[in-house]
């Protein structure tokens, strides 16, 4: 259960290091910023800096680091992004070739990482606002879903956004609008609000990543651009190499959700 896990970060990513905690990381650490992680060469590196400058909705950016450092030293000092992910997903030529609980073995010196915000860190303020969360309730993924929806390409870098899925009842729509769009850097307000046919969705109940979502009767399905934007976008690019955290197993930052909010 979330709520047997200690509250602090560093506590919270030494278990996850220990192989303790396994599972997405959504309603872990409250209050603190989760992030998406995306490590690839630094042959292809500016290319996704720059990919990311110009879709900032999918691909906000917390933290760059420097090649073949794995500390992540602007956001969780003493951390390290090779062991402390509960999973992982390497991809080679825009394949997925493994998940794994770590990603020592296939760490190399000229990898350049990128922490991209993620919206499970405005999941408090969407508690806290009293907007339910059926996937943090039912210890389950978030769904997220592929699109027809094209980001703006950059170098190598072209694909499909990916969105997650959160129902809302009707009368909190404007609510959680609110409440999410003082979050740019965690991929801030919906990119889009019913309607998932509009978005190519044909079937909310088999996403394309996490777990199948419950929605309600009175429920709207709003849609958040989301950071495993990446991996669509590795799959269509090919890029030779890249890794990644498997969807919704986060990496848990030293950042208060506070940090990176707007006023």
């Amino acid at each position: 259960m979330t709520t047997l896990l200690p509250e602090s970060p560093r506590d919270v990513r030494e278990r996850i290091r220990s192989g303790a905690w396994t599972r997405p990381t959504a309603g872990l650490a409250p209050g603190r910023v989760q992030a998406n992680l995306v490590s690839l060469p630094r042959e292809q590196a500016f290319d996704f800096l720059l990919f990311c400058q110009r879709n900032p909705r999918p691909c906000p950016l917390i933290e760059v680091m420097e090649p073949g450092v794995p500390e992540p030293v602007a956001t969780a000092p003493g951390a390290d992004i090779r062991t402390d992910l509960p999973s992982y997903n390497v991809y080679r030529e825009g394949v997925l070739e493994a998940t794994v609980p770590d990603v020592i073995d296939y760490w190399r010196d000229d990898l350049v990482t990128f922490l991209l915000g993620c919206s499970f860190t405005f999941e408090t303020a969407l508690a806290s606002a009293g907007v339910p969360l059926h996937h943090v309730e039912a210890e389950r993924n978030v769904a997220m879903y592929k699109t027809n929806v094209q980001t703006a390409p950059a170098g190598v870098f072209a694909g499909p956004l990916v969105v997650s899925m959160r129902p809302v009842p009707r009368e909190q729509v404007v609510k959680a609008v609110q409440v999410t769009s003082r979050f740019p850097n965690a991929h801030g307000a919906p990119v889009h609000v019913g309607e998932p046919e509009a978005l190519g969705i044909r079937d909310l109940a088999s996403p394309d990543y996490g777990d199948p979502p419950v929605i309600l009767d009175g429920e709207t399905p709003l849609f958040w651009a989301c950071g495993v934007t990446p991996q669509a976008v590795a799959v269509a690019s090919k890029p030779p190499f890249m890794i990644t955290h498997a969807p919704g197993h986060m990496f848990i930052t030293d950042l208060r959700d506070e940090d990176i909010a707007a006023l």
